[in-house]
């Protein structure tokens, strides 16, 4: 199968994506395009070092948010991908995208969904307000993604306990190598492998 892979920053998810489909899991996989909305990500350095053809575009950059969204969905039609994950991507695709690739899109998301999730909610942010909140279990979410912040069918989770002493940072990076790095190339293996349906915004997994 092969996959485009969405980045915006320093791009760890995509690498532990890489490393698998040399040495693990994914060995079947092709990521064939890396599309950053950023041009200074460092995940762009990672897709040369491996390389993998990327580009940047950013709404920004664009006349309208239409014309981004349609030539996004152009650029990864042309490149072949099957399957869009959003790895550390922090904007909203457009309905175009989207619609295009219905139930082939995939975000992981830094927290236990529907907890410490939406608009605004990355980076370290998910992790402050765990902790603000006092919760004793924290995590990671893979989820199919939709017209809205993390609002798609959840496909994977892992959890953590919340140490004592921890801070946002010490939880950001526990949970990005014990559960993000984990999940995200095991739902892509899953979605590979034809085991996942969905059903009234349910994901089903099919051993």
């Amino acid at each position: 199968m092969k996959i485009a892979v969405f980045v915006s920053g320093g791009g760890t998810n995509l690498q532990a994506i890489i490393d698998n489909t040399k040495t693990g899991i994914l060995k079947d996989i092709e990521i064939v395009l890396v599309l950053s909305s950023s041009p200074s990500a460092y995940a762009l350095t990672r897709a040369a070092d491996n390389g993998i053809p990327s580009v940047v575009m950013r709404a920004a950059d664009y006349p309208s948010r239409e014309q981004w969204d349609s030539e996004m969905a152009e650029c990864v039609q042309k490149s072949g991908a099957e399957l869009i994950v959003l790895a550390g991507y922090l904007s909203l695709l457009g309905p175009k995208t989207v619609s295009m690739y219905s139930n082939r899109i995939i975000n992981i998301h830094p927290a236990l969904i529907p907890s410490f999730c939406g608009a605004g909610m990355y980076g370290i942010k998910p992790h402050k307000a765990a902790l603000a909140r006092g919760v004793k279990v924290s995590g990671a979410t893979v989820h199919f993604v939709n017209e809205n912040y993390d609002d798609g069918p959840i496909l994977l989770q892992k959890s953590v306990d919340v140490l004592p002493g921890d801070t946002p940072e010490t939880l950001q990076k526990r949970i990005m190598q014990e559960c993000e790095w984990k999940i995200l190339p095991k739902a892509i293996r899953l979605i590979a492998d034809g085991k996942v349906s969905i059903e009234n915004n349910i994901a089903y997994v099919t051993e």
